[in-house]
C-alpha cells in the first residue's frame, strides 16, 4: 500500500511540473481495495479495471519503472507510451487493463469469464469499477449474463461515494449499491474498504466461491479518496471537514498501527520501509528520464493483428497493416535505456 501511495504522491508532483499529460486520477485512500485483492490471485488469474488504475497493477507486481514511464508517454511504457494514465495493460500478468469508459469494460470481464468457462479452468476474474458506473445499462447486462451462465467472475464495486463530482445521494435511489445484485440471484455484500483485512476476507469467500462453484458475485467496497475525481478537480463538491474526518480511517496508518500493535514491526522499520519505496520511486523517475519517446513509426504498430477475418483489400491500403505483428505481442520484458538505473543494481 505504502508503495502506491508514493508512486502517487510522485505522479501527482511530475503532473504539476507538466511531465504527465492528458488525464491523471489518483488512487490515494482507496490502496487497501487493489491490495487485498491482488494478494489472493494466483498468477493465472485475471483482472479488469476502470481508469482508476495505478494501484491494481503496482499490488499486482509490474514494474513501476514500466508505470511511470507510460505516465509520461515514454517508449519504455508498459503501453509503449501508447495508454498514458488510463491505459495500463499487463497481460502477463493477467491485468487486461484500464479502460476510459464509465462501465464499458464490465462486459469484457464477463467474456473473460466465458472464456475461463470454455477452456474448463478454474481461473477466475476480478472486475473493478466504481460507483458511477452501477447506472449504467453495462454493469445490468455483464451481471446478468453472468448470473445466466455461472461465470467465474466477481465484480467489485470501489464505493468512493463520488461519481466524478455527483454524489451518491444524488445519484442512486438505491444506496446500499450491493443489494443491485438481487435482481439476478447473484451473492452479494459490502465491506469496509479501508480496512485491508476486511476487504481480504470478504474477497478470499468471493473468489473461492468463483473458482469452485463458477458463480459471480457482487462485492460493494465502501472506500474514499483524498484527491478530486483527476488531478483537473477542485474538489468543491465536498467540504475539507468531510475529507479530514476520512483520512481518520486512512488505511496505510490503520495497518501500519495494527502492525505495531501486534509488534510484528517497529516504527524505525517502517520508517526505513518507506526510505526504501521513495529510493525506489526516485529510481524509476531516473528510468524515465533516461527514456526514449515513442518512435514516429510506432503509430502504425499495434493497430492490426493480423487475421483470416480481416478485409484484406481495405487493409493493404493502410500502412498500419503493413506494421501489423505477425500474431498479438506480448512482451515479457521491455528493453531498458542503456542509461537508466537498475532497481537494486
Amino acid at each position: 500500500m505504502l508503495l502506491i501511495r508514493r508512486f502517487e504522491e510522485r505522479s501527482q508532483q511530475l503532473y504539476l511540473e507538466g511531465k504527465i499529460g492528458g488525464f491523471l486520477h489518483l488512487y490515494i485512500g482507496q490502496e487497501a481495495v487493489a491490495v487485498g485483492a491482488m494478494s489472493l490471485l494466483r498468477a493465472d488469474d485475471y483482472f479488469i479495471t476502470s481508469y482508476r488504475d495505478h494501484g491494481y497493477a503496482l499490488a499486482r507486481g509490474t514494474d513501476p519503472r514500466l508505470l511511470l514511464a507510460e505516465l509520461c508517454g515514454k517508449g519504455t511504457g508498459i503501453s509503449r507510451g501508447k495508454g498514458g494514465s488510463m491505459h495500463f495493460y499487463d497481460v502477463p500478468r493477467g491485468n487486461f487493463g484500464g479502460d476510459g469508459i464509465v462501465g464499458g469494460h464490465l462486459p469484457i470481464a464477463a467474456g473473460i469469464g466465458y472464456g475461463i468457462r470454455l477452456r474448463g479452468t478454474d481461473q477466475v476474474c476480478l472486475c473493478f469499477f466504481g460507483d458511477g458506473a452501477v447506472n449504467e445499462g453495462a454493469f445490468h447486462e455483464a451481471l446478468n449474463v453472468s448470473a445466466l451462465w455461472d461465470l467465474p467472475v466477481v465484480y467489485i464495486i470501489e464505493n468512493n461515494r463520488y461519481g466524478m463530482g455527483t454524489s451518491l445521494d444524488r445519484a442512486s435511489s438505491v444506496k446500499d449499491l450491493y443489494q443491485r445484485a438481487s435482481a439476478y440471484g447473484m451473492p452479494r455484500r459490502d465491506v469496509n474498504g479501508m480496512d485491508l483485512l476486511a476487504v481480504r476476507t470478504a474477497l478470499s469467500e468471493a473468489i473461492d466461491r468463483a473458482r469452485t462453484e463458477r458463480r459471480p458475485c457482487l462485492v460493494e467496497m465502501e472506500t474514499y479518496r483524498y484527491r478530486g475525481h483527476s488531478m483537473s478537480d477542485p474538489g468543491k463538491y465536498r467540504t475539507k471537514e468531510e475529507v479530514e474526518q476520512m483520512m481518520q480511517y486512512d488505511p496505510l496508518v490503520q495497518f501500519g498501527r495494527r502492525l505495531m500493535e501486534q509488534e510484528r514491526v517497529s516504527p524505525s522499520e517502517l520508517e526505513a520501509l518507506d526510505k526504501e519505496i521513495h529510493a525506489q520511486i526516485d529510481e524509476a523517475v531516473l528510468f524515465v528520464e533516461a527514456s526514449p519517446l515513442p518512435s514516429p513509426e510506432s503509430l502504425y504498430e499495434d493497430v492490426y493483428v493480423r487475421s483470416p477475418y480481416m478485409n484484406m483489400k481495405a487493409a493493404e491500403k493502410d500502412p498500419a497493416w503493413r506494421a501489423a505483428a505477425r500474431e498479438d505481442r506480448v512482451p515479457e520484458t521491455l528493453p531498458e535505456p542503456a542509461s537508466a538505473v537498475k532497481v537494486g543494481g
